[in-house]
């Protein structure tokens, strides 16, 4: 259940009640969001910047009583180094067609999305959650303003990737990426952050937010991987200042 804090003009500020954690077993959790109406590129970057992350109109970050091992990971591009293996990978995409553009929703996005987590709850005993067009728009196709973009993958014809991503002052926002499981060979997880490091290299933008690493957790402990990284040391509020090291 969601409680009303406060409502500034088209920003609503509210948080869940602590519940079980969908990441640690263990653990309880509690979510604040912010519900932002028409975001600005700025305040989406401050905002990403001090840990928060957008799905649709909202932003959200974990505000947990006694745990705070949902830590913010972003990789360093103007350091990050294309090694061998790396190299392997992107050959191995060369066939891989990648298509830039506006936030959408088709039955092919749908059928892959739902594809994906049937996938994933067999793999991992991930909770599979039935998607429709209209609650794939509110989490990953609204809210975009001048900032959100979707990043297509087309191998043989037919969708196998899809990269939801923002673009910040500063650099670029990883939200989700799901793929097709038949192309699990291509490491398509992996090829999709290379390719956002060559956009933000080229654009010379410094960062990729990742969102959230957590040591414990086999769904999110694969981003420390990409070095070099920094971590958020503190959970700022806008008009405080950020502390990555």
């Amino acid at each position: 259940m969601k409680k009303a804090l406060s409502s500034s003009g088209d920003i609503v500020e509210f948080s869940t009640l602590e519940s079980k954690c969908v990441y640690l077993d263990d653990e309880h959790m509690k979510m604040e969001y912010k519900y932002i109406k028409y975001c600005s590129e700025k305040m989406s970057s401050d905002l990403i910047r001090r840990g928060w992350r957008r799905f649709g109109d909202y932003y959200s970050r974990p505000n947990c009583n006694a745990c705070d091992k949902c830590q913010s990971l972003r990789i360093d591009v103007e350091k990050f180094e294309f090694s061998k293996s790396i190299r392997k990978v992107l050959a191995k995409n060369s066939d891989t067609k990648m298509i830039l553009r506006k936030p959408s929703v088709s039955l092919e996005h749908l059928n892959l999305y739902e594809k994906y987590h049937k996938h994933m709850q067999l793999k991992k005993g991930w909770d599979y959650y039935s998607v429709n067009a209209d609650s794939y728009y509110d989490l990953y196709a609204k809210g975009f303003s001048t900032f959100g973009r979707e990043i297509l993958y087309i191998r043989d014809s037919k969708l196998v990737g899809v990269d939801l991503v923002d673009f910040l002052d500063d650099g670029l926002s990883a939200i989700y990426f799901y793929y097709d499981p038949e192309y699990s060979k291509f490491s398509l997880g992996n090829y999709s952050i290379y390719k956002q490091i060559e956009i933000a290299k080229e654009r010379e933008l410094k960062w990729i937010y990742l969102g959230y690493y957590v040591k414990e957790c086999d769904s999110l402990n694969y981003k420390i991987n990409y070095s070099p990284y920094q971590i958020l040391q503190n959970n700022p509020e806008l008009n405080e200042a950020v502390v990555w090291s």
